[in-house]
């Protein structure tokens, strides 16, 4: 597959199920964007990202590092990147970091079109 042009909508998602890690690939793909997918939050931080525009969606609830650490971890590199945490039990201190970081929560299950409305009003920003 050819790269993406560089203008394409760029998203970097990060979750630990393969199976959802697909599909999202998938629907994501189908509404125009180019993914690049990693299947933890160590992934992440080892790779380079591609050029913006680019909004990360990183899963809350990973084995090793968590959404939340693994985006504190970018913003220390000075990655101010737009962010959407994926969770389905957002309570109210991942609430509380999640708006410190500056990442918008999109609530699993992730009915119709609510991923791809969050990730371009994300990149708008």
């Amino acid at each position: 597959m050819p790269p993406p042009p560089p203008y394409a909508r760029n998203v970097v998602l990060v979750d630990d199920d393969s199976a959802l890690r697909l599909a999202l690939i998938f629907m994501l793909e189908l509404e125009g964007f180019a993914v690049t997918a990693h299947d933890s939050g160590e992934a992440l931080l080892l790779a380079t990202l591609p050029p913006a525009p680019v909004c990360l969606v990183l899963d809350q609830n990973m084995g090793g590092l968590t959404g939340l650490e693994a985006l504190a971890a970018l913003r220390a590199r000075n990655q101010n990147l737009p962010a959407l945490l994926i969770t389905s039990n957002p309570r109210p201190g991942i609430r509380d970091a999640a708006a410190a970081l500056g990442a918008v929560i999109v609530e699993k299950p992730l009915l119709g079109d609510s991923l791809s409305a969050a990730i371009n009003a994300a990149l708008m920003t």
